[in-house]
């Protein structure tokens, strides 16, 4: 162990800002993080032992305990639920005699399931040892079993199984563009950075993760802050439920990813650019590094790019299980080796990101769209979408359709025409953001996808007649109380307690109580909560319930069940230790918080 922690330690240079990539492969070569490991670590990088143990324990894809030399995780994002992964899963589990969550007693084996792998168009999918494994049936299901049972190393199970595929379905601009690497990139340097910064903002180009923030007014911050460096940062941790649009650029448009950030680069005045890419796309991380590597050898990344005296490189960082780090914040404190949890704001990343230093983030597909727009011109790209929303949007489709995959749009087109395009079947409703955006049901499908319309990050779900809304709001819930990181009382509490209320609904035991507290929640987790992540957590769940009362209104308790506790009782007991005329009135309160928690606990 020794041994193998100073040749890591040293080829990281011990620096204690890559301590997620400290971990993750001190852990691929030691099968898990034990107390010992942890603490020789601590002491190689200088950090006490309990920001390493923090870091560590913060992040879904480090152990912490023994794993098992097999850790197989199904996706369980609502897309894979519908293809049948549970049923998958618990044959697995049958097969190898065991628990879901618990290793094997003989230490081989250990299944539990994940948040949402980014492969809902080819699902129910599975990571094993934090490989992809798409299309899961029973079939694979039963010789993944044997092929564990008689030890086969992973590398040598069948190559199918790992096969991903693009899907796309629907070209536009950016997935047609046709250009040759670095072709942007070279029409960058000739407009040089003022030049450029003018054709991004005469493009009206806005983020295409979600946010939709304009990309001038971004870099404009970033260059005109002052620091020691600049930085420019990939945000490419689509960890959204339904969002998959991110892979297929960076397989299928890498080089234009590479360009954009280097215009950025130029820009900015940032000599470094850093991609974050999701922990469940790890399989991509060599080929992304190949091709870094080629692109320094033909002269168009690195040191005087194209001879013209840009010096810019490209550093890959892979997460660890975090939802939370597609946050910008987050995703900056991760790459500095901490806990992915998001800052306070003011000041923004524009002026104190990556290590204190001006840092522009930016999404995947904004940066490509950056390198077209270098190409083309701003004028050029204005002219498509709409007025309020220039350009393309491409689309993640998902769920009940015959041709789920990649989309691409000018801004604009109407729900009823991506859904007649992916084969969509009298759905009753969509998510247009994933778990995190708004739900609309089929007298809503003429609206149009555009900012000013219906936004969103990429992510949409299509959800049949066939589909009982109320499970797919519980998914949801159960997606945003793992995720959430637990640094605000709003989110933590709030997402909690809508996971006991929906299970207890899921038993058929609720009440019109419960139905009226995730309302509750629902008004103040958007109100006091930290970040994005607790503001749009009950978006979908909201919009489900007012759209779709009868599926939460069927698990109310029948007639002859009566509850062990009196709620009004415990409430009239509260008045009188408070003081407080209606303390269920006042959830920022965390007293109030947890007296309805320990009610609805004991209701339940």
């Amino acid at each position: 162990m020794a041994e193998i922690l100073e040749n890591i330690l040293d080829r990281h240079g011990r620096d204690g800002t890559r301590l997620v990539q400290i971990l993750r492969e001190v852990q691929d070569a030691l099968s898990w993080l034990s107390p010992a490991t942890l603490t020789a670590i601590a002491q190689g990088i200088g950090w006490p032992r309990a920001r390493v143990e923090s870091t560590a324990g913060f992040y879904s894809f480090f152990h912490t305990r023994p794993r098992g030399e097999y850790r197989i995780l199904f996706s369980d994002n609502i897309t894979d639920r519908m293809l049948g992964n549970q049923s998958l899963m618990q044959s697995l589990c049958k097969q190898l005699w065991l628990e879901p969550g618990h290793v094997s007693e003989d230490g081989l084996v250990s299944v539990d399931t994940t948040s949402c792998t980014g492969m809902c168009d080819q699902g129910p999918a599975v990571l094993v040892n934090y490989s992809t494994i798409t299309r899961m049936t029973p079939e694979r299901v039963d010789q993944m079993a044997q092929l564990v049972r008689q030890r086969v190393p992973v590398n040598d199970w069948p190559a199918e199984w790992f096969q991903v595929e693009d899907n796309i379905r629907r070209a536009d601009v950016l997935l047609g563009h046709g250009t040759a690497p670095a072709e942007g990139l070279a029409a960058a340097l000739t407009r040089g950075a003022d030049g450029m910064l003018a054709e991004i903002e005469q493009s009206k180009l806005r983020g295409r993760g979600g946010a939709g923030f304009s990309t001038h007014i971004k870099w404009r911050s970033c260059r005109e802050a002052s620091g020691q460096a600049h930085y420019v940062v990939c945000n490419a941790d689509e960890g959204e439920p339904g969002t998959f649009k991110d892979r297929v650029l960076l397989n299928s448009c890498f080089d234009l990813v590479i360009d954009g950030m280097c215009i950025a680069g130029m820009v900015v005045g940032a000599r470094k650019g850093l991609l974050y890419l999701r922990g469940e796309y790890r399989y991509m991380m060599d080929q992304l590094e190949a091709r870094l590597a080629q692109r320094r050898a033909e002269g168009t990344l690195g040191d005087n790019i194209l001879g013209k005296g840009l010096d810019f490189d490209i550093e890959i960082h892979l997460g660890a299980g975090a939802y939370i780090c597609g946050e910008e914040s987050a995703l900056i404190e991760s790459l500095e080796g901490k806990p992915g949890k998001p800052r306070i704001r003011p000041p923004f990343p524009v002026t104190h990101g990556y290590l204190g230093q001006p840092t522009t983030v930016n999404n995947v597909e904004t940066l490509a769209l950056a390198a077209l727009i270098a190409l083309h011109g701003g004028q050029w790209f204005s002219a498509i979408g709409t007025p309020a929303s220039a350009g393309t949007k491409v689309l993640s489709v998902s769920g009940d359709v015959a041709r789920p995959g990649i989309y691409e749009y000018p801004f604009g087109v109407t729900i009823a025409q991506v859904l007649a395009d992916a084969g969509a079947i009298d759905p009753q409703a969509i998510t247009s953001a994933g778990a995190a955006g708004n739900c609309l049901d089929a007298s809503e499908f003429q609206r149009t996808i555009a900012f000013d319309d219906v936004p969103t990050g990429g992510s949409i779900m299509v959800f049949g007649q066939q589909r009982d809304m109320f499970e797919v709001a519980r998914n949801f819930a159960h997606f945003f109380a793992h995720e959430s990181c637990g640094f605000c009382t709003p989110c933590r509490v709030g997402t909690a307690v809508n996971v006991k209320l929906m299970d207890k609904l899921a038993k058929d035991h609720g009440s019109p109580y419960d139905l009226n507290e995730i309302q509750r929640m629902h008004r103040l987790m958007q109100g006091a909560s930290h970040c994005g992540l607790g503001n749009t957590a009950t978006l979908a769940i909201h919009d489900m319930m007012q759209k779709f009362r009868p599926a939460f209104e069927r698990r109310l308790h029948s007639p002859d069940y009566e509850p062990a506790f009196d709620l009004d009782a415990s409430l009239s007991q509260a008045r009188r230790m408070t003081g407080r005329d209606d303390p269920g009135a006042h959830l920022s309160d965390n007293l109030s918080a947890h007296l309805h928690e320990h009610a609805s606990e004991h209701q339940s």
